[in-house]
């Protein structure tokens, strides 16, 4: 029965003090307000955390832009050095083929005209050699004929004798039918100009005569033959020599015109490339203009939103401090002011308890006996048995516990001897274990926590280099829709605008129509019965057909519209997407090689610490071979003496009886409830 009751006052003394704790409102207050102050503060760390993030965001980005827009400004520089310097170098292409179609032209010009007067010079030596080589021949028919002549003597002979020039031979061949009179005329007019032309070159008259003797109009002749013949050799190599001369000058004029056109062709080809890196670099120009324009917008639109937030931040953490200073005061005039009344209010005294001495007797022996159970200790038990003879044996004395208490006393001090004797004993081995086991929980914890960080780490790589790949997988596809899109686009508006000038075409055709119609049918002094009522009719149809054209057009033209506006916005969304993504990849990117570079590090660490935990084990198993005795160890035998030590001095305690039990009870309870009669 003892031990049932010590324990039902225990409880009672602690329900109690729950009950008064209950009813304490200050006390609630007071920590309401402690924990609403961490909750802020908190969310002010929390706060403080996400504006760190979003200042190195604004900061990252800002110096992003700053970049692209000093790249971008160098760029336009460029380019717009580049346009200028193409520009420049077509005016010099222009002048150029200018000139050299010029000259090309003159050598043109210059190569007509000497091929023209080759062609004259060449038809007027055609024509001589030929007059030359039918007189040359008329002659040397004339000179055997004069031979045939004289050789036969008779009348003929005498009039050639009788002749004083050869002319007056020539006449009498001819009257002689020896020689017709075409051929005589060409022999009379060649020499006549072979005597010219020497008397010019001479400078003497003509001398159309010869001696008459025989055989003097035969050597005339003769020497007549051979004038023709150098005059056809002289003409022959004139020929030859103006015909090399033109083949010089026409090759020297082919050569001319070929490196001309070359140089010409050269100079297209330049200024086609100059036209179309002009071309480009104002294409890109326009580009880097727009680009250039948008990273200036992004940067102002950054440094307003970064100012905004900046603001919002300071205005939020002002706010909080303010809320976090009220707090304060309130709880701090709370404790200031109300601590006298809540003395009064809610604290008690706890009843005298005048049988707890009767209870501590019981309660330490069943303590010594429950210890001795537990520890399974013969002594104890053998002790436990003495504690209750010794009470029952002192009672009615003034300290019925005298004896018990030494009996426990000297246990306790057997006790302490024997651990002291273990302890002098073991003192090594503590050290040694306990320092070798701080080292190996140290090491094996720096092994966890690293272990732990790379696995994470890793796991994030991964998680952002999925992230990157999914990432480009859908730019890739993202491109390749935006390409579809364009494709179906362009084709969209080729059908268009060709379907749409076709229907325009066809409502100007029919309001012409209707315009020449409607006027006819409109005139009232019509010479003739028009048909009034079919013309109605087609008009009618026309007026139709031109709502439905007009009709057809406005649906296409909304159409259109529509199919343009969808597109543009989807291409922009697009281009949000893209450039998002881009971003994304970016500092995914940049994040993982972070983390790979992170856990490189930190795997080498972690070897460095397996090392030095691997040269731990091996010492800590050598100290626990040394210092762990069998069958019971060190550390069981200071475990079983600590408990039976500590039992013995808890049963001393509850032999102190009432100041056991109100020191007990004064753990639960609380102050300022009011003393009650």
């Amino acid at each position: 029965m003892a031990p049932s009751r010590v324990s039902m006052l225990a409880l009672a003394i602690a329900a109690s003090g729950a009950q008064a704790e209950s009813t304490d409102p200050i006390a609630k207050v007071l920590q309401m307000i402690g924990d609403l102050q961490s909750k802020i503060q908190s969310e002010g760390a929390d706060a403080q955390k996400v504006y760190d993030e979003f200042s190195e965001f604004c900061e990252d980005r800002s110096r992003q832009l700053q970049h692209e827009i000093k790249t971008g400004k160098a760029e336009k520089k460029d380019l717009e050095a580049t346009i200028e310097n193409e520009s420049a170098t077509q005016a010099s292409l222009n002048a150029k083929i200018e000139e050299i179609s010029g000259a090309i032209a003159t050598d043109e010009a210059d190569l007509a005209a000497a091929t023209k007067i080759r062609e004259e010079e060449n038809a007027a030596f055609v024509a001589e050699e030929k007059e030359l080589v039918e007189t040359l021949d008329t002659v040397e028919r004339a000179i055997g004929i004069l031979e045939k002549e004289l050789n036969k003597g008779g009348a003929s002979m005498m009039q050639l004798q009788n002749a004083n020039s050869v002319a007056q031979a020539l006449a009498v061949m001819v009257e002689a039918q020896s020689l017709n009179t075409a051929d005589a005329s060409k022999l009379t007019a060649f020499l006549q100009n072979t005597q010219q032309s020497e008397d010019e070159d001479m400078g003497a008259p003509a001398a159309a005569v010869y001696k008459n003797k025989s055989g003097g109009i035969i050597q005339t002749m003769q020497d007549l033959y051979e004038k023709g013949e150098a005059q056809l050799e002289a003409a022959s190599e004139a020929e030859t020599k103006s015909l090399r001369a033109f083949h010089g000058l026409k090759q020297s004029l082919e050569d001319a015109i070929k490196f001309a056109n070359k140089d010409l062709n050269k100079a297209k080809k330049n200024l086609d490339a100059s036209s179309e890196a002009e071309a480009t670099a104002q294409g890109e120009l326009d580009v880097t203009t727009k680009d250039l324009n948008e990273d200036n917008k992004s940067i102002d639109d950054l440094h307003h939103q970064c100012m905004t937030g900046a603001e919002d931040f300071e205005a939020e953490t002002k706010s909080r401090g303010e809320e976090l200073k009220a707090l304060a005061t309130a709880k701090k005039i709370i404790e200031e002011a109300t601590s006298g009344a809540q003395s009064q209010s809610y604290d008690f005294l706890q009843r005298s308890m005048a049988t707890s001495a009767d209870l501590a007797k019981f309660e330490a022996v069943r303590f010594v006996r429950d210890l001795a159970q537990k520890q399974k200790s013969t002594m104890l038990t053998q002790l436990a048995q003495k504690m209750a003879v010794a009470i029952r044996s002192g009672e009615g004395s003034s300290d019925p516990f005298a004896k018990v208490k030494g009996l426990i006393k000297a246990m306790i001090e057997k006790l302490l001897k024997e651990a002291e004797e273990d302890a002098t004993e073991k003192a090594f081995c503590d050290k040694e274990m306990a320092e070798t086991e701080a080292k190996k929980a140290d090491h094996e914890a720096a092994i966890e926590k690293l272990t732990t960080q790379i696995d994470k780490q890793s796991a994030k790589s991964a998680q952002l280099k999925g992230e990157v790949a999914t990432l480009q997988k859908e730019l890739s596809e993202l491109a390749k829709a935006q390409a579809e899109m364009d494709k179906i686009r362009a084709e969209e508006k080729a059908a268009f605008d060709k379907n749409s000038a076709e229907m325009k075409k066809g409502i100007k055709g029919v309001q012409l129509a209707l315009k020449v119609l409607n006027e006819y049918y409109a005139k009232s002094d019509k010479s003739h019965s028009s048909a009034d009522g079919a013309g109605s009719g087609i008009i009618g149809l026309l007026e139709v057909a031109e709502s439905d054209f007009s009709k057809g057009l406005a649906e296409m033209t909304a159409a259109e519209e529509t199919a343009a506006r969808e597109y543009d916005t989807t291409s922009k969304e697009n281009d949000i997407a893209k450039a998002t993504k881009e971003q994304d990849v970016k500092y995914k990117t940049k994040e993982a090689k972070g983390l790979d570079k992170d856990i490189t590090d930190a795997t080498a660490d972690r070897t460095g610490v397996q090392s030095e935990l691997d040269a731990v084990l091996e010492y800590y198993a050598g100290i626990k071979e040394r210092c762990i005795a069998k069958p019971e160890s060190y550390a069981e035998r200071v475990k079983r003496r600590e408990a039976e030590i500590a039992g013995l001095k808890e049963a001393l305690t509850i032999l102190d009886g009432e100041a056991v039990l109100l020191q007990k009870s004064s753990k639960h309870a609380l102050r300022g409830i009011r003393r009650h009669a």
